[in-house]
């Protein structure tokens, strides 16, 4: 399992959570609330939390390939919605122990 991990600090981090989990549930398995949220995509998935004004989104895959593909999907939805906002996504490796 490949694993990537990116955090937007922003006022608005509860709304660009439900914004995204919104807009993925049309076509995909989506679990959300206002503080944490879950996008199952078939190639991916990303696990959300809204914080102490900071999104942290955790994207995982089976492949490397698979990741690549659904943080340039969450990455470019995510600065879509928030452009006024000017963010920058800068997703890090997750190692695990």
């Amino acid at each position: 399992m490949f694993r990537s991990n990116a955090k937007f600090t922003t006022e608005r981090a509860s709304g660009y959570l439900q914004q995204l989990c919104k807009h993925f549930a049309h076509k995909f398995d989506v679990q959300y609330d206002p503080e944490a949220g879950l996008i199952k995509f078939p190639f991916g998935q990303c696990d959300l939390t809204a914080d102490h004004g900071v999104l942290d989104l955790t994207v995982s895959a089976e492949t490397q390939s698979d990741l690549t593909k659904t943080c340039r999907v969450i990455g470019s939805h995510l600065e879509r919605f928030a452009f006024r906002e000017n963010p920058k996504i800068d997703w890090q490796p997750v190692i695990s122990a």
